[in-house]
């Protein structure tokens, strides 16, 4: 509620804001408990399967790479600037990243070079 005192011309705020423990600003979550990085983690997994269930076999594996670094990339760097990351965050963006390569070349964990 908006009040406007006469004599000073001061707006005074009477209204109390909702306590939340995490909420969206501008596309980042911004958390108490969570991060950031799970939410663009999980983005970019959503891509790579959908990447390979549309296009599959059909497209050669430069195509797919291209697709990959214009979407799925962009999507898991966007804001990637201002995280702070910590170790295991840093070792689950990278294990994402491999999984996904290895998949595209076809390359097990089991097979060596």
């Amino acid at each position: 509620m908006w009040r406007n005192s006469n004599s000073s011309g001061v707006l005074q705020v009477t209204t109390l804001l909702e306590q939340v423990t995490d909420f969206k600003y501008l596309g980042y979550r911004i958390s108490e408990y969570k991060s950031d990085v799970e939410d663009k983690l999980q983005t970019y997994i959503k891509i790579n399967r959908a990447i390979w269930r549309h296009f599959g076999k059909q497209m050669n594996k430069e195509t797919k790479l291209r697709i990959h670094n214009i979407t799925a990339k962009a999507a898991l760097k966007f804001g990637s600037k201002a995280w702070v990351l910590k170790k295991r965050e840093e070792q689950r963006l990278e294990a994402a990243q491999m999984k996904f390569l290895r998949h595209l070349l076809g390359i097990t964990k089991l097979d060596k070079e």
